[in-house]
């Protein structure tokens, strides 16, 4: 399996992005998705997860009502709507891929993608 996070960049508080995750190599719908951050000196967390279908999701309380995960199985690609940024929002997004049910913790997740950079400036 490989995983391509794309589609970070630098903004200011109060604007979006909408990073995208491609999926390769294995049977796209058998994979729950999730993405994770990172900023500098903490730990790796989670942000949001959906499920095979797409019909349920799973948010951490830091970005409910902000953020959007939904993915695209035509596509193999899962993206992540960020609105209403904020400069605590900055870190490193990555995507991850566990097998059959969504998980919310790293540890449970089989395969990884690269990240990409999220820049919110005040």
């Amino acid at each position: 399996v490989q995983l391509q996070a794309s589609g970070g960049g630098l903004v200011q508080a109060g604007e979006s992005l909408r990073p995208s995750c491609a999926f390769s190599g294995r049977t796209f719908n058998n994979y729950a998705i999730g993405w994770f951050r990172q900023a500098p000196g903490n730990e790796r967390e989670s942000v949001a997860a959906i499920n095979r279908s797409g019909g349920y999701t799973y948010y951490a309380d830091s970005v409910k009502g902000r953020f959007a995960i939904s993915r695209d199985n035509a596509k193999n690609t899962v993206y992540l709507q960020m609105n209403s940024l904020k400069p605590e929002d900055t870190a490193v997004y990555y995507c991850a891929a566990a097998y059959l049910d969504i998980r919310i913790k790293a540890v449970d997740y089989d395969y990884w993608g690269q990240g990409t950079l999220v820049t919110v400036s005040s």
